[in-house]
């Protein structure tokens, strides 16, 4: 399985924990593949100065079976920038899922891709801060709830923040098994965390997509 990492200017430091995650899952699997991609191939500036150098730009990124787009302040000017919009409608007719945590999904429903879906996304704000779950709803009509991941089969959003972590290990799950998964989270010293998160918030599949998980 192929992971593409969608960075951009301003994205969240913490949201490289997606990277994070799929790096220890390749000490417990051989069946896991992981780039990072971006506009161009400069060095991404992230939210505070962190440089990070993508592997890919949109023009030399090859296909993925899952595509996870960043969060952080920087997906507001991606929500109006063509480039970014365009890669991630034509990923989405040749990837398996196209996946975002904390505020990406944002750009997933400028894109038009969160259109007739649930989704969810940050939901913790600082005052004066708006949250980032209102704006979903309210800019992009777009039905939104607090969840810890929302599954709606070729679309999956996730949490904020450091829940970027919980989407990345559900993906391991659904993609490559629940061992997959949890030798991971057991192996990031996250298990009970990721236990305590799946009990406190709710994780919300698509009829279909549930149907799917009860017969398999």
């Amino acid at each position: 399985m192929k992971i593409a990492v969608v960075l951009y200017d301003a994205v969240e430091p913490i949201d490289l924990a997606v990277v994070g995650v799929l790096s220890m899952a390749m000490r417990v699997t051989n069946q896991l593949e992981y780039f990072t991609v971006a506009q161009s191939d400069r060095a991404v500036i992230f939210q505070n100065g962190l440089k990070v150098l993508p592997d890919h730009s949109f023009d030399t990124a090859p296909a993925a079976d899952v595509i996870i787009v960043t969060g952080g302040p920087g997906w507001k000017r991606q929500a109006d920038n063509h480039a970014m919009t365009d890669f991630l409608r034509k990923c989405m007719a040749s990837t398996e899922i196209m996946a975002s945590v904390c505020t990406g999904s944002m750009i997933l429903a400028a894109s038009g891709l969160l259109n007739g879906r649930r989704a969810t996304t940050k939901f913790e704000v600082v005052a004066p801060e708006n949250s980032p779950l209102s704006e979903l709803r309210d800019r992009f009509g777009v039905e939104s709830t607090a969840a810890l991941v929302v599954d709606e089969g070729d679309i999956v959003t996730g949490g904020g923040v450091t829940l970027g972590i919980d989407t990345t290990l559900y993906l391991l799950e659904r993609m490559l098994g629940k061992k997959v998964a949890q030798e991971t989270a057991r192996i990031m010293e996250y298990a009970a965390a990721w236990e305590a998160n799946r009990k406190r918030l709710p994780t919300l599949v698509a009829a279909e997509r549930s149907q799917h998980l009860t017969t398999s």
